[in-house]
């Protein structure tokens, strides 16, 4: 039955999102924000690492092991202009079944609008705007080194009056070598699209195509990752016509420096990160991530930023851990995302 909706959800949503484009074109386009402080933190995304956050799942749920039995967590993302988003996420071991299991909620509200007519004239009403997903998923080692995981999604969108619905899916593959300390990861994110539309036309989820790989190094505590996203596009860059010169200064063609574009286009597609894991039980982590995506596509000409980068850190006291990422996006500021989990299994227990 495991591997009967992996087959499914493969061959009824793939061929359909193969094409998709990077932003403006797809539904539900909440999916794509990181789902705890620890993920801003790091620039947004990591997938090939395996331990006690259950979050990590709602990306990747081939990220499940037992260290998640019983961790639930509770994540909330203050953006820009009142626009706020989160989750909540439980993991459970079915030993019965040689399975890990989660279920999730992911939601995005957008804040109150004012209502207006066709000529732009408010009529005084107000209206709100949100997304929320329900997510399950679980997880199985196949074989020694390998974990395959699935998530199944049902996403609700509302605007005013007006509703959406659409159903996707997560498949994540995990290869974990213990002598050497590395996890790779293939996940495929996102496959699905609507099934319940504003406009009747449907739109397809944000495909995205990623490759991961983590090493915790021998005789440091520091875990580096690097994780490739977007792979089912190659071209992801945005030329903007209005910040392109044609000719220089003398009046002379300006030719595009393409060996430049290609390696701008393949370092976008990018996102480094590195965890210090302090402690003799790890209970303070400090972390630092960079997105050249989001880098390059939010960054004002000829001004400075830190656009792109994330920093955090999460610390344990007692059965309580707090995670605070903070993601730079533009020169208006940055967004501030704090996740407090715990394990409800230690409580009540005799110390």
């Amino acid at each position: 039955m495991f591997y009967r909706i992996f087959i499914f959800f493969i061959c009824a949503f793939s061929s359909t999102q193969i094409m998709g484009q990077i932003g403006g074109k797809d539904a539900f386009s909440f999916l794509e924000l990181p789902a705890s402080g620890r993920l801003t933190g790091l620039g947004g995304h990591l997938i090939s690492v395996q331990d006690e956050d259950v979050s990590l799942a709602l990306a990747n749920p081939a990220s499940l092991t037992s260290k998640t039995h019983q961790r639930i967590s509770f994540a909330h993302n203050f953006h820009f202009a009142d626009i706020s988003h989160g989750s909540v996420s439980y993991g459970h071991r079915l030993e019965k079944y040689n399975l890990n299991t989660h279920i999730g909620i992911q939601y995005a509200n957008y804040g109150d609008f004012v209502g207006a007519n066709e000529f732009g004239i408010k009529d005084g009403t107000t209206f709100s705007a949100s997304e929320a997903a329900i997510v399950i998923g679980a997880s199985r080692k196949i074989l020694e080194r390998l974990t395959i995981g699935a998530n199944i999604k049902n996403v609700f969108s509302s605007i005013e009056s007006y509703s959406a619905y659409g159903l996707g899916a997560d498949i994540g593959l995990n290869y974990t070598n213990d002598s050497s300390r590395t996890t790779t990861t293939f996940l495929i994110k996102n496959i699905g699209y609507e099934l319940l539309t504003y406009t009747g036309q449907r739109r397809g989820f944000p495909l995205d195509v990623q490759i991961g790989f983590s090493k915790k190094l021998k005789h440091l505590p520091f875990r580096i990752s690097f994780i490739a996203h977007n792979l089912q596009k190659f071209n992801v860059r945005y030329d903007d016509p209005d910040l392109k010169d044609d000719v220089d200064v003398f009046g002379q063609p300006i030719k595009e420096n393409t060996f430049a574009n290609s390696v701008d286009n393949i370092a976008r597609h990018l996102v480094v990160n590195g965890e210090f894991m302090l402690g003799k039980y790890q209970n303070l982590r400090l972390r630092i991530g960079y997105n050249h995506l989001r880098r390059r596509e939010l960054s004002v000409a000829n001004l400075r930023s830190l656009a792109g980068f994330g920093v955090g850190f999460g610390i344990k006291v007692s059965h309580f851990k707090l995670d605070y990422g903070v993601g730079y996006h533009h020169l208006a500021g940055a967004t501030n995302h704090i996740t407090i989990s715990t394990d409800l299994g230690k409580f009540g227990k005799k110390a």
